[in-house]
């Protein structure tokens, strides 16, 4: 058996019931879309702003659970392609190309093409190395972005105006912004199930577990991984576009080593290979964010601790902990 699969394992691997899963992301999306509501009836309103953020996270979160949770593939570098994302979409509107229908293309090709090429070079290796050589390339970006002057450097770049669709800004309006993100989740999670309930998707999650059996099988192992991770690249740059738009701002911040390791927190505490676990993991974790950093500034040395030990001591991270709740309520 490959070391990549023990290295997804160990993050705590977890499939909810079948039935259940059509139900419990209905029921997420339905929340989500009722937050504006909510904000209108007393809520408070940076709840708003806040879930937008957290969902645009959840794309990125969930683009990431389709290589780690599904394929077994724990990439350090997944933020480069928010960097990415986030960098083409300030360039092209630093320039004067703000059409969205002109963007999204560009954006998707460039991270298609560094997609392909990383993740040749990074599949030829698993486990550790795998890990290594995926931070290795999210660095490179990283440094990459601080190097570019004419836009920024490592102050980063400015927004003078957002994307528009025909015209219209998209982010002109905070709760229709919220609706297009929302849109673009539930789109998303919806490639992604059917991604995974397809022929390719099985051979992706067979592959995890013995890639060895998978290849005598006739099966080209090495390219079903890499286009899984092309994919991946792809809808985790989208998220960088609506990253960018709702921040008017563009920074190297957006693909450090760090972000990649919240990317994997919020898959890891969703419930990693749930597919919802990541959007519900996303929403927690930048919920957790906010109320501990309204409560105290030094809110990240009570984060830290609480994160380890939620994965120390729960299997399944929240996704599970659902399925054991519904297991005991059925019993």
């Amino acid at each position: 058996m490959s070391a990549a699969p023990t290295t997804a394992g160990a993050a705590g691997s977890t499939q909810s019931r079948p039935g259940s899963r059509p139900l419990l992301a209905l029921v997420l999306f339905a929340a989500l879309a009722l937050v504006p509501v909510a904000v209108s009836l007393g809520v408070p309103a940076h709840w708003l702003s806040l879930v937008t953020r957290a969902m645009i996270f959840a794309i990125a979160a969930l683009s990431l659970d389709l290589i780690l949770g599904v394929g077994g593939l724990v990439s350090f570098g997944h933020a480069a392609f928010i960097g990415i994302g986030a960098y083409v979409t300030g360039i092209m509107i630093t320039e004067g190309r703000t059409e969205t229908l002109l963007i999204l293309p560009v954006l998707l090709v460039v991270c298609a093409i560094f997609a392909a090429v990383t993740g040749a070079v990074s599949l030829r290796t698993r486990g550790v190395a795998f890990i290594m050589i995926t931070l290795a390339f999210g660095q490179m970006v990283f440094f990459l972005a601080q190097a570019l002057s004419a836009y920024g450097g490592d102050d980063g770049l400015t927004l003078y105006a957002r994307s528009t669709i025909a015209g219209l800004d998209i982010a002109a309006s905070r709760t229709g912004f919220f609706y297009i993100v929302l849109g673009a989740l539930i789109g998303c999670y919806g490639l992604v199930c059917i991604i995974v309930a397809s022929r390719f998707g099985r051979v992706l999650r067979a592959a995890r577990e013995n890639a060895t059996r998978v290849t005598v099988t006739g099966y080209d192992v090495g390219r079903v991984r890499l286009i899984a991770y092309v994919i991946s690249g792809m809808i985790a740059g989208l998220s960088g576009f609506f990253l960018a738009n709702q921040t008017e701002f563009v920074s190297p911040a957006f693909m450090s080593w760090q972000r990649s390791g919240e990317l994997i927190f919020m898959v890891v505490l969703g419930g990693v290979g749930s597919l919802h676990g990541a959007i519900i993991g996303a929403l927690a974790f930048l919920f957790a964010e906010d109320v501990l950093a309204g409560i105290t500034e030094h809110w990240k040395a009570i984060f830290g601790p609480l994160i380890v030990l939620f994965v120390l001591f729960t299997r399944g991270g929240i996704v599970g902990i659902l399925a054991k709740m519904r297991g005991r309520s059925d019993g």
